[in-house]
């Protein structure tokens, strides 16, 4: 067990730098990679020259480029302690929590330090406080869209089980099947229109907000928890549309078992049967595809995001790329990477240890 626990961190290890390897790539081929295509009219030509240098997109040639960029990645990095224009020069600006572990006699040194995201061509702010202050609002987000959907979609899968093959069964099976069709931009666009701007007399609700809302007399911002209804609504249809299809199906299989029948036939009556014995079998494939949505929905609440102006990294990732911001950009998209593979690790881990039987990849 330790071997394969051992052998699938380090086939996430080498998939995270896969990724790394190609988002570099990608962002450093672009069109004006080196230089902003919006320069902020404040920042003087010399301050944009220290952020092109600072994130690794100087006139270094691309090997060398890549290789501060990982460098700036890693919590474990060569540093040089004495030539500032050494490019793996250790900074105490750029590097105030780093520790030496090593140190040798060409000045060289292995750090142990927090990964540097780079700095915004934009505002000049560290990647990582942006993201610190978008990733709680995606967060929530996506958790409120996965509580919607798994309660509404397991509630709903049962309701078409036992009605299966009449009226509200057969309709079910359409609009499920519209909501697993429809893109997220189109799904989030209609909602947005219909509640936030046709029935929001009715509904209170806004076609665009985030989580705080600026007070209109000048007091700053408050809680506005209504704002994240429509957003994650408009995220949960998908998956609200597989989840009730995964528990029709699971459902259905064990109601018909022998063993069920045999309950049925004992005199225990249909919710008896189906609250002691049928729900909690059927639920395991249902827990196993919530349990693998989570991370799906944080990548996928770009666009949801954006539409509703939800201020998440989502949102924050598109500002970034109409703006070329390409520091901000890359680090978005590489946090959404890692905490896909971080999640899909640790299940796969979880499956392992709960059936041994298992072993994935």
């Amino acid at each position: 067990m330790l071997n394969f626990i051992l052998k699938r961190l380090f086939t996430s290890l080498l998939v995270l730098l896969g990724i790394v390897s190609v988002v570099f790539i990608l962002f450093a081929l672009l069109p004006h990679n080196k230089v902003p295509i919006t320069k902020n009219d404040q920042l003087k030509e010399s301050v944009l020259d220290t952020l092109r240098k600072g994130n690794a997109f100087d006139n270094s040639s691309l090997g060398i480029q890549y290789l501060i960029y990982l460098n700036n990645l890693s919590p474990v990095s060569i540093q040089n302690l004495k030539d500032e224009h050494h490019p793996f020069f250790m900074d105490p600006e750029k590097y105030p929590s780093s520790k030496i572990l090593a140190s040798f006699k060409n000045g060289m040194a292995l750090a142990v330090k927090t990964p540097i995201l780079q700095r915004s061509y934009q505002t000049n702010r560290s990647v990582s406080s942006i993201i610190k202050e978008t990733l709680p609002e995606t967060f929530l987000l996506v958790l409120a869209s996965i509580i919607l959907a798994s309660f509404f979609g397991v509630f709903i899968g049962v309701v078409s089980a036992l009605k299966k093959g009449k009226f509200i069964d057969v309709m079910w099976q359409v609009i499920s099947v519209l909501g697993m069709a429809s893109p997220s931009f189109f799904i989030s666009i209609l909602i947005s229109w219909i509640f936030g701007y046709t029935l929001t007399h009715y509904t209170g609700l806004n076609m665009t907000g985030s989580l705080y809302t600026q007070d209109d007399y000048g007091n700053g911002e408050y809680l506005d928890l209504k704002n994240i209804l429509l957003p994650a609504i408009a995220l949960s249809v998908r998956p609200l549309a597989i989840i009730s299809q995964l528990m029709r199906s699971a459902l259905l299989d064990v109601l018909a078992q022998d063993y069920m029948r045999t309950a049925v036939a004992k005199g225990i009556g249909t919710i008896g049967v189906l609250f002691k014995h049928a729900l909690k079998n059927a639920l395991n494939a249902v827990v196993t595809s919530i349990s693998g949505w989570f991370a799906g929905l944080m990548a996928g609440s770009v666009f949801v995001e954006y539409i509703f102006g939800w201020k998440g990294m989502g949102k924050e990732l598109v500002d970034a790329i109409a703006k070329s911001d390409l520091p901000v950009a890359m680090g978005i998209v590489l946090v959404f990477a890692l905490i896909f593979i971080c999640l899909n690790t640790l299940l796969d881990i979880l499956y392992s240890l709960l059936d041994p039987r298992i072993k994935l990849a």
